[in-house]
């Protein structure tokens, strides 16, 4: 059987499910598409927890709008459809959902509501453009977060899940030649904060860490817990970016002047000085989950994250997250 075949079955499936008002065959449709959906809204949010809402909102509408359906798109692109508009919905209701000039020397603009993206809730048999790594990566998701909330679903609908722009323009209620306008200065955006990465977020791309990556994040957190400056210091490139989320301010700094000024914030100082750590990983990205032990208590507890952008054996770039606060990352809270 063809796969438009398959898709026509679910679509007349859906359809005899609605005429029933069979809300369980609803749900079961409706719900294997849940974790890509809430892949595309956190693109459009760059926050998990507002991810989670739109997608259930976007269950909702669809749900409230299901008469509408007749089956003439496949059943995955109405979804999308709902939850982009949800998605826009959102960011006209909220206006601390766009970017905020930093009060620091970088000239870049801080996404303070940025929340990582845990693993674990990607979709198990996901399709390449769906969470190709590239478009899943903390750098490429803030990224996003710089064009305005039109441009920002024409950009992802078009480029990262590779609409045609009729269908993309149906979407959103646009024109065809407005939605590649749109794309044009998206574009343009996204090379201004991206200039070294590609723009070809359609092609294939690797989904697992490499021995490197792997290598140098077990090499951070010996470094924290053996109190090694001198090895934290080696494994950062001397034009490290680094942020801790969600305190403003992304500094571009020497290797030397970052290690400085954590040691100035009171890293491996007494009540900071003991550290245990393990790997894992967010948004397809190498990560250090640190823990830390005061000299009263019998237990590590859970503290921070770190993201890491790992560049030819060196850390290119540091997202911290303050981990405690995040209970979907599933991390143990002790060690």
């Amino acid at each position: 059987m063809t796969d438009a075949r398959r898709l026509g079955a679910a679509e007349a499936t859906f359809i005899a499910a609605v005429r029933a008002d069979d809300t369980a065959r609803f749900a079961l449709l409706t719900e294997r598409h849940r974790r890509e959906l809430q892949v595309h809204c956190y693109r459009m949010l760059a926050n998990y927890e507002d991810a989670q809402d739109m997608t259930q909102e976007t269950f909702l509408r669809a749900w409230n709008k299901r008469e509408s359906f007749k089956g003439h798109a496949a059943l995955r692109t109405w979804l999308y459809r709902i939850a982009t508009n949800a998605c826009l919905d959102f960011l006209r209701k909220r206006d601390d959902r766009t970017p905020v000039p930093s009060e620091l020397p970088d000239p870049d603009s801080e996404v303070l509501y940025l929340q990582p993206y845990p693993d674990r809730m990607l979709p198990e048999d996901p399709q390449e453009s769906v969470v190709a790594r590239e478009t899943i990566e903390l750098a490429f998701i803030v990224a996003v977060q710089h064009l305005p909330p039109r441009q920002r679903a024409v950009f992802i609908l078009r480029d990262v899940l590779g609409w045609p722009a009729s269908t993309a323009a149906e979407a959103l209620e646009l024109t065809v030649a407005s939605v590649t306008s749109a794309l044009q200065r998206a574009r343009v955006t996204m090379r201004e904060q991206l200039p070294d990465r590609r723009l070809n977020w359609r092609s294939p791309a690797t989904h697992e860490l490499s021995n490197d990556e792997r290598g140098v994040v077990k090499s951070y957190i010996e470094a924290h817990e053996r109190n090694d400056l001198d090895r934290l210091m080696s494994l950062l490139r001397d034009d490290l970016r680094f942020a801790m989320l969600p305190d403003p301010g992304t500094v571009t700094t020497t290797a030397k002047d970052a290690v400085n000024g954590w040691l100035s914030g009171g890293l491996f100082q007494r009540g900071h000085d003991d550290w245990r750590g393990m790997t894992t990983t967010v948004n397809r990205m190498p990560a250090a989950v640190l823990y830390l032990r005061n000299p009263d208590d019998p237990e590590y507890r859970l503290f921070a994250i770190a993201v890491l952008h790992i560049v030819d054996g060196k850390i290119a770039e540091l997202t911290g997250f303050d981990a405690a606060d995040k209970p979907w990352l599933d991390l143990p809270p002790t060690l």
